[in-house]
């Protein structure tokens, strides 16, 4: 599994900095990851629902692996 600004973590599997609610418990804090905050989600990345969201994550790290 590729190791991303000190990340490492499938597609598909929750982080677990995510809150039951899903939103990041870290998010605004400086020990946030960069590649965290670089992330812009935007339509066609998150679909419609949860499912579509992780099946579009999940096609990016397919097509953008060594």
């Amino acid at each position: 599994m590729p190791l991303v600004n000190g990340i490492s973590k499938p597609a598909g599997v929750r982080c677990v900095q995510l809150t039951a609610d899903n939103a990041c418990a870290i998010f605004g804090h400086p020990d946030r990851p960069a590649v965290c905050a670089s992330l812009q989600p935007a339509p066609e990345m998150c679909g419609d629902n949860r499912e579509q969201a992780l099946r579009w994550l999940g096609h990016m790290e397919r097509d953008t692996a060594p």
